[in-house]
């Protein structure tokens, strides 16, 4: 997979949207739309992986915004959210063209293995290779791919290696140290100055793919990669 998921979210509360949002950072990037004819636009004019689909919405409803997908013969999965747990709701939705549902109020970790089974359904999720940095860039560390915004960022070896480190501890201060003793090891003959050049390096090639501020240097202390 070198495409990273994308999710429509449709959902117009706002606060849940948003930890939505956050809960699926490392599943995928996830677009928000906060009515239903705004969801129901994107839905039918923009490809996604999966849609998320609030029942209760303003000027337009889920089940419309469903009917609408299936009769333009779009296959995307589809999840449904909400606060209608009825038999009768669900076997409505389902029969709308619904995948699942998750009523509210929902655990994060159900919405993501809901997401997760519903994404690898249709073939699209393979968990996980990924090291996920933030939702436009993500490491595969089967292949050592770096994927940012859809391209591919081409490192050679160690460069790879300190950027999945520098991932593997986002917003933790590492030390030149550290990075030295886990990418060349202890007993390497190269000096420690060599982080500084690798890093000088990957720094150069973040730059040209439009991340120029994602490592950050801590003057006497050590590099941070920082996300918010």
């Amino acid at each position: 997979m070198t495409d990273i998921v994308k999710i429509l979210l449709i959902e117009d509360d706002h606060q849940l949207s948003d930890s939505v949002r956050d809960f699926l950072v490392d599943v995928g990037s996830v677009k928000q739309a906060f009515d239903g004819e705004e969801g129901e636009f994107l839905a039918t004019e923009e490809p996604f992986d999966l849609f998320i689909v609030d029942l209760m919405l303003p000027l337009m409803n889920g089940l419309e915004i469903i009917k609408s997908i299936r009769k333009a013969k779009i296959e995307t999965p589809v999840l449904v959210l909400t606060a209608k747990d009825s038999l009768e709701d669900k076997i409505t939705g389902f029969d709308t063209g619904a995948d699942d549902y998750l009523t509210k109020p929902f655990h994060r970790e159900e919405l993501i293995v809901r997401v997760k089974a519903l994404l690898k359904r249709s073939g699209v999720y393979q968990d996980d290779k990924r090291l996920v940095i933030d939702d436009k860039m993500w490491l595969n560390t089967e292949n050592r791919q770096v994927s940012v915004d859809g391209q591919l960022l081409k490192l050679v070896g160690k460069e790879y290696e300190i950027l999945a480190y520098l991932a593997q501890n986002k917003n933790i201060i590492v030390s030149r140290e550290q990075i030295f003793d886990r990418i060349w090891g202890m007993d390497s003959d190269t000096t420690i100055n060599v982080v500084n050049i690798y890093i000088s390096n990957l720094r150069r090639k973040l730059e040209k793919a439009g991340r120029p501020k994602l490592i950050q240097t801590l003057r006497n202390v050590g590099f941070l990669l920082e996300v918010n």
